[in-house]
């Protein structure tokens, strides 16, 4: 595994002619953020050594580099699922990959079905914490790098929460903070398993994120997520959802969430 992390990193680093310390995830209906570089150069996952390739509609599958503001910064427009059949060192291969290029700081970004009942569709969540729902834990086998037994009593940075609020504010974007629980998938959640994570502490429930947070908390990243609010798991207001109901909210709410995580960068 080190060694193909080294191959791919090696690889990288001969196309790359910038130098950046933050990386972007961009997820489901999310990838307009990508507009948004200047300067940029782009390289195909699929031409990639060692990468997978994602197979999600919405998940475009390149990584970008280039500037946002001013800030050099790498992003994965299409990120890797577990429910997609790849294994858990697959879907966090890139962060491991981010750690060997430099980077210090992660955003990441997720659509997701809230399970609290003051949230609405459309609504912006920060991440202040999230549950491990996953059948396979994203650090099991040997240990690459890092603590054993990494301490993730502060997954989401205070920091970057802070800032992101107080650019909300400044912004006029109604934020909500929240718990987001990652789960396999793919299908989305019955109303009593809503109601499960809802008792279990969760405020919104998604299939990614978590195994990306938990192995940059382990290569010593920085973190912070924010999930779009595209689906209510919230008793009398569940109804039918599909994969485009999903992208359709993401799709509309996404400005405000690029205007928080272009300051938010450019801040930090």
């Amino acid at each position: 595994m080190l060694e193909k992390i080294e191959e791919t990193a090696a690889f990288l680093r001969g196309k790359m002619h910038t130098n950046p310390q933050t990386a972007i995830i961009l997820g489901t209906g999310l990838g307009n953020l990508a507009n948004e570089i200047t300067e940029k150069y782009e390289i195909r996952y699929q031409d990639i050594p060692n990468f997978p390739v994602s197979t999600v509609e919405g998940h475009n599958g390149k990584l970008i580099f280039g500037k946002l503001g001013n800030k050099d910064i790498m992003a994965m427009q299409g990120r890797f699922h577990y429910y997609e059949g790849y294994s858990m060192k697959e879907v966090t291969f890139p962060v491991r990959v981010m750690k060997e290029l430099g980077i210090q700081t992660l955003f990441v970004s997720n659509a997701s079905g809230s399970t609290n009942a003051e949230f609405e569709i459309g609504d912006l969540m920060i991440i202040t914490d999230h549950i491990n729902y996953f059948p396979e834990h994203p650090l099991r086998g040997k240990n690459l790098y890092g603590d054993r037994f990494p301490d993730m009593s502060e997954a989401y940075s205070k920091d970057l929460i802070k800032k992101a609020l107080a650019i909300a504010k400044e912004k006029g974007i109604r934020v909500q903070q929240g718990v987001y629980l990652g789960t396999q998938g793919p299908t989305f959640e019955t109303p009593s398993e809503y109601k499960l994570f809802h008792i279990l502490g969760a405020d919104a429930v998604g299939m990614s994120t978590v195994p990306e947070v938990i192995v940059a908390n382990h290569a010593g990243i920085k973190c912070f997520g924010i999930s779009i609010i595209t689906d209510l798991g919230v008793e009398g207001k569940i109804v039918e959802v599909s994969h485009a109901d999903v992208q359709k909210a993401a799709d509309a709410a996404q400005p405000k969430m690029t205007t928080i995580m272009r300051e938010l960068i450019n801040r930090a």
